[in-house]
């Protein structure tokens, strides 16, 4: 079950979701808006699942940043997000949508007990210009059922992360750097 803005607003208060910053005003009907972070990681080379990404980072100044066609960035949330009572769902929204940005499509889950800025996977179909700071998406929270089993106390590879993170499948692919 997703959680309304205004169940949103009291979870928040109660302690049972963390959001920092925290902007009443960014609460929806049933979501959270976030914002886009500062920082931009460039994967602009070959991409190779065995081996660590190559990339370049770049701050995103106030006079925003033009995003490409063809190349990979990796961004981050402005804000620190999680709970260890609910699930979170991060998505982008309609208003990147329509500017032809297509953000965290492969992994918009974040478990109970993951809090975490989270690191964004970003394409764009034309050039565009973004800025740090600005409304990129909708964080929805779910209601989970049964025993709950916090992140943090799972063996991830990701539990810690609080930066803008590259894929670290090459620890799993036999063969792979370690």
């Amino acid at each position: 079950m997703i959680l309304t803005g205004p169940a949103i607003a009291a979870a928040v208060q109660a302690g049972e979701i963390t959001i920092e910053p925290y902007e009443p005003s960014r609460v929806s009907p049933n979501a959270y808006d976030w914002r886009l972070g500062d920082t931009i990681r460039v994967c602009d080379g070959d991409l190779d699942a065995a081996t660590p990404t190559p990339f370049t980072e770049q701050h995103i100044p106030d006079a925003g940043l033009v995003l490409h066609p063809d190349l990979l960035y990796l961004g981050i949330t402005l804000e620190r997000t999680g709970s260890e009572t609910y699930a979170q769902l991060l998505n982008g929204d309609r208003t990147t949508g329509s500017l032809g940005i297509w953000v965290h499509v492969s992994a918009p889950l974040g478990h109970q007990g993951h809090a975490i800025r989270w690191t964004l996977e970003i394409r764009a179909a034309r050039p565009v210009r973004v800025y740090p700071g600005m409304a990129f998406g909708k964080l929805v929270f779910l209601t989970t059922s049964g025993a709950p089993a916090s992140y943090q106390q799972q063996p991830a590879k990701y539990a810690s992360t609080e930066s803008i993170d590259i894929s670290r499948l090459y620890e799993e692919i036999k063969g792979g750097v370690r």
